[in-house]
């Protein structure tokens, strides 16, 4: 099933659900207010939301007309966002661009930041922009998000607590992170709010192409209207999201409704090179800092810009029909 939070005035929405084709909803606020409180008694909650769907696909419950634009992200401000580093690739030239190598145990221990998770912006809200020093970027993701985990489940374990899948637009402050981590304290102020797909879907919705705790379809990424990544989010993948959420588990348990972010997903090129832009056949990237990694190995400099006022982002990801399975993330970069 789909779930969706409709924009009502209120903090935390209301709870929705999605047609599998995104083209209408039905209210399921009757069974719990929110995606929150039904995340809270996801057992309960989730045979009987699941029932309402049926109803929905068939015809036999209300429906209006969805309107991707008039949702929030499925979870307005959730208790936590985790962010890990799923692809090492993207580690690597970020590593390799300033002349530092991989620690080894970057290969067997993911790295993870806690960011900020409320509030968390809409899917089609503009990402506020103020200096552009501080070196505004995207972050193609996929996140999941769980119910209770306990204190040091392992990572078998850890997918049966995946419930929902979605996917981020990880805003990061390029700028910003070089002096924020110099400080040996981690992310803060580099990390501003990020946004959600407009709907997140059960791993059921994937059938097949949710495998080993990874989704194993293309996330597009389209920057000023143009095709900027098509990268494979099960390939080149070095830790799978259960594999995350059982990392982020290790000393703490997780509350319901706590959302883990895969990292920028990231490809090598067929040879194991840091691979090519879509317009030169490539799978392209998933954020600007990659291919401004990519220009300063090669010519040792960095060439394209971060984003100003007015650039655009979109992300999203379609099935093998083309039709799109979460919605589309749509932000604007607005000055404030």
């Amino acid at each position: 099933m789909k779930l969706a939070t409709l924009k009502n005035g209120s903090r935390d929405g209301a709870l929705i659900i999605v047609s599998k084709d995104l083209s209408k909803y039905t209210d399921a606020s009757d069974i719990a207010p929110t995606l929150q409180s039904a995340l809270d008694a996801w057992a309960t909650m989730a045979p009987r939301l699941k029932t309402l769907s049926e109803a929905l696909e068939s015809g036999d419950a209300p429906s209006m007309p969805f309107d991707q634009s008039a949702v929030e992200s499925p979870l307005p401000r959730a208790y936590q966002w985790v962010d890990g580093s799923a692809y090492i690739n993207h580690v690597e030239l970020v590593r390799k661009a300033r002349g530092a190598e991989v620690p080894a145990s970057f290969y067997d221990d993911p790295l993870m930041y806690q960011g900020v998770s409320g509030p968390n912006l809409a899917p089609h809200d503009p990402i506020p922009f103020t200096d552009m020093a501080w070196g505004y970027d995207m972050e193609g993701e996929i996140a999941v998000i769980t119910d209770d985990v306990p204190l040091g489940v392992s990572e078998a374990d850890a997918l049966g607590h995946i419930k929902l899948i979605l996917l981020c637009n990880d805003v990061s402050l390029r700028g910003l992170i070089p002096a924020e981590l110099g400080k040996g304290f981690g992310f803060l102020q580099s990390k501003p709010p990020c946004a959600f797909s407009p709907v997140a879907i059960t791993p059921d919705e994937l059938g097949a192409h949710w495998k080993d705790g990874l989704v194993h379809l293309a996330l597009q990424i389209d920057y000023n209207g143009k095709p900027f990544g098509r990268p494979l989010a099960h390939k080149d993948a070095t830790f799978s999201l259960a594999r995350l959420v059982s990392h982020a588990a290790k000393t703490r348990p997780l509350t319901a409704g706590t959302i883990v972010g895969s990292g920028t997903v990231s490809n090598k090129g067929p040879d194991g090179d840091p691979g090519k832009p879509v317009s030169e056949g490539g799978l392209g990237y998933s954020c600007i800092a990659e291919i401004r990694m990519i220009e300063k190995i090669a010519t040792g400099e960095s060439v394209t810009p971060f984003m100003s006022p007015g650039d655009t982002v979109k992300i999203e990801m379609l099935d093998d029909n083309g039709q799109s399975i979460f919605g589309s993330i749509e932000n604007e970069v607005k000055a404030v």
